[in-house]
């Protein structure tokens, strides 16, 4: 059996807190013979081994553990218990930037950082080209780090970092650095590290990168270990915590605590449901201009309101719309877009050739919209819509952002990458057999 790249057992880490600052100065004189200090336990018997080559993504909520795992991995805290075995370089992308000296130039920073990771000036100097090629700050690279703006620091950072072949790499939301462009360099640059056999320990807010990147998931809530499982079972259950209320997020980890399902194991094999806690907190409302969005909501073909959806199954967008002044040429819309804002697709009715020449102040119109739902597990949003023209000008009567939630379960022998299930198929074909 190969040598896991990273073990962690049994691993909990306690901070002292005090009250005043005068407190800490009695714990010392009392010498241990009385408290002024309250136990605050950042982590507590958190487990798990990562072979090389394998990615595990760390969830949570805001104060779960998650930095705290990744500083008693990297070695920058110590553990108050349990043990961390390591082997192998580690490189850290935790604070990206923070060990510079902003009086020192990129290429005396790229340098010492270097020599920081183990690295010989004569290797750093063979890397050096390869580096810079990927930060691509050009000649700010002999210009002093206090010159750069924040993100021309976070590119060589980064590029220091994963230049060095670590064994493990620890990526703390990370993946945030740069433009879109740089951020696709970044991630294929972690996956080309990973396919080298390194071991990646990943923390980040974002579902799709998790899913994308990592082989297994690890929800911490409070500082505890709620669930090791594949990503597509973890990350459903971290929004389902991160939406419930404080009473039912406890009954949630009581329930996810420990459980790990067996390979195949369907972990959601109910019907589609609504949970009331699942609700939009990002609601961005345009002001009215003569219309009025009421009741945003998903419901099944019958017309039961759901939220808890199922891939593969057909469900209804629908809404209200109260007009208080008359308008023409009046279309209404939906969008549905991931947790980072990307649109997936939607609907506009009519389209230009059945647009209503009028409608009267006063009236009421139910709309709804019927999808199939081809997306796989994780969090969604909904944009709701009414468009028209008003005072002679096409106008937004009336719009919701982020209007309604709804989540998609996950499903044993579900197996794609992205958002959407497209149905690609795959199969081996003779030789100049062009059919499928």
């Amino acid at each position: 059996m190969a040598t896991p790249a990273l073990s962690v057992r049994a691993l909990s880490k306690r901070f002292e807190l005090y009250d005043r600052p005068v407190d800490r100065l009695k714990q010392t004189l009392w010498r241990g013979r009385r408290q002024f200090y309250r136990d605050f336990w950042a982590l507590r018997d958190v487990e798990f081994v990562l072979a090389p080559g394998q990615a595990l993504g760390v969830v949570g909520r805001n104060g779960s553990g998650k930095s705290t795992l990744l500083q008693l991995v990297a070695g920058t805290l110590a553990p108050t218990t349990g043990e961390v075995a390591t082997h192998g370089r580690i490189a850290a992308l935790l604070e990206l930037g923070s060990g510079f000296d902003p009086e020192f130039t990129g290429r005396e920073n790229a340098y010492v950082n270097g020599a920081i990771l183990g690295l010989p000036h004569a290797q750093m100097r063979a890397l050096m080209p390869e580096l810079l090629a990927f930060a691509d700050i050009g000649d700010f690279v002999d210009r002093p780090v206090k010159t750069y703006s924040s993100g021309m620091a976070l590119r060589l950072a980064f590029a220091v970092a994963t230049a060095v072949s670590p064994r493990i790499l620890i990526v703390d939301e990370a993946l945030a650095v740069g433009d879109e462009a740089f951020q696709r360099k970044c991630f294929a640059r972690i996956e080309q590290i990973r396919e080298d056999g390194a071991a990646i320990l990943f923390v980040s807010h974002s579902p799709a990168q998790v899913l994308e990147l990592c082989d297994r998931a690890l929800l911490l809530d409070g500082g505890e270990m709620i669930l090791l499982d594949e990503p597509r079972r973890v990350v459903p259950e971290y929004q389902r915590l991160l939406y419930a209320s404080p009473a039912n997020a406890a009954r949630i980890r009581d329930e996810l605590r420990g459980r790990t399902a067996a390979p195949g194991q369907d972990e959601v094999a109910s019907p589609a449901a609504f949970d009331p806690d699942l609700r939009s907190a990002s609601v961005v409302e345009f002001a009215p201009h003569g219309a009025r969005i009421r009741a945003p909501r998903v419901t099944t073909p019958d017309g039961e309101a759901v939220n808890v959806l199922r891939r593969g199954e057909s469900y209804v967008v629908r809404y209200e719309v109260e007009f208080t002044r008359a308008a023409r040429r009046v279309r209404f819309g939906m969008m549905i877009k991931t947790t980072s804002g990307v649109e997936l697709g939607g609907g506009i009715y009519p389209d230009s050739s059945g647009l209503p020449d009028a409608i009267e102040a006063g009236a009421e119109v139910a709309v709804a919209f019927t999808f199939r739902c081809d997306l796989f597990a994780g969090m969604y949003f909904l944009n709701t819509g009414v468009m028209g023209e008003a005072d002679g000008a096409e106008t937004y009567l009336h719009r919701l952002v982020d209007a309604t939630a709804f989540r998609v379960q996950a499903q044993a022998g579900a197996s794609g990458a992205g958002y959407v299930d497209f149905a690609v198929r795959g199969a081996i074909c003779a030789e100049g057999d062009e059919r499928v």
